[in-house]
C-alpha cells in the first residue's frame, strides 16, 4: 500500500444544512482508479470535549441528543467560536454546561469522528482545580449535572445512557493521564 495520498480531481457541494456540507469528491488514487466519495464539512472551527475533575469526583451532563432522540450522559463539550482557542472553549463551555470553571486544562489527545466522511476534529481535555462560575449557554432546557465517583469510572460503562463514543474516548484517556485502576 501506497502512503502517497490520493489525487483530489474535483469537489462539488451536494447538499447543504445551517451545521453542514455534504462535499462529493472526485479521488484518483496512486494506482490510477478513480473514485467519488462524499464527505460532510463541518464548520472546520473544531470542537472540545471536558472532562472535569472536582475533588473525588467527575462531573458529567445529562441532555437531550437530537441523534438518537434520547437523554444522554457526557462530558461537557461544544464548538470553538471564532476567535477562540480550544483551550478558552473548553473553559466556556464547562461554565455554561455545569456551571464550573477550571483553573487547570490538561490537552489530551485531538480525535477524529468517523473520519472516512466527516471533517471533524475535537480536543479533548481534563479539568482541574475547579470553581464555581455560570455562563448562559445556548442549550434549550438545562442540563442536568451528575457527580460520579473518580474511583468508579469504569462503572460509567454499564450505564445505558453513557454511549456516546467521544465520552467513552474521553473517559478512558482521563482514566490513563489520572493513572486510575
Amino acid at each position: 500500500m501506497s502512503d502517497q495520498k490520493p489525487q483530489i480531481l474535483h469537489t462539488q457541494v451536494v447538499a447543504q444544512s445551517r451545521l453542514f456540507q455534504i462535499e462529493q469528491v472526485h479521488l484518483k488514487f496512486s494506482n490510477q482508479v478513480e473514485r467519488q466519495y462524499e464527505r460532510m464539512k463541518g464548520s472546520n472551527r473544531g470542537a472540545v470535549m471536558v472532562v472535569p475533575v472536582l475533588g473525588e469526583q467527575l462531573l458529567l451532563g445529562r441532555e437531550y441528543a437530537a441523534g438518537t432522540h434520547s437523554y444522554e450522559l457526557g462530558f461537557p463539550k461544544g464548538l470553538v467560536d471564532l476567535g477562540e482557542t480550544p483551550e478558552q472553549a473548553a473553559n466556556r463551555e464547562l461554565q455554561e454546561e455545569i456551571g464550573f470553571g477550571a483553573k487547570k486544562l490538561t490537552h489530551l489527545m485531538e480525535l477524529s469522528l468517523a473520519p472516512s466522511y466527516f471533517v471533524s476534529k475535537m480536543q479533548i481535555y481534563i479539568a482541574e482545580d475547579l470553581y464555581e462560575s455560570r455562563l448562559e449557554g445556548d442549550e434549550p432546557e438545562p442540563i442536568e449535572v451528575v457527580s460520579w465517583p473518580l474511583a468508579q469510572w469504569s462503572g460509567l460503562l454499564a450505564l445505558e445512557d453513557f454511549s456516546e463514543s467521544r465520552s467513552v474516548s474521553a473517559l478512558f484517556l482521563a482514566q490513563k493521564h489520572l493513572k486510575l485502576k
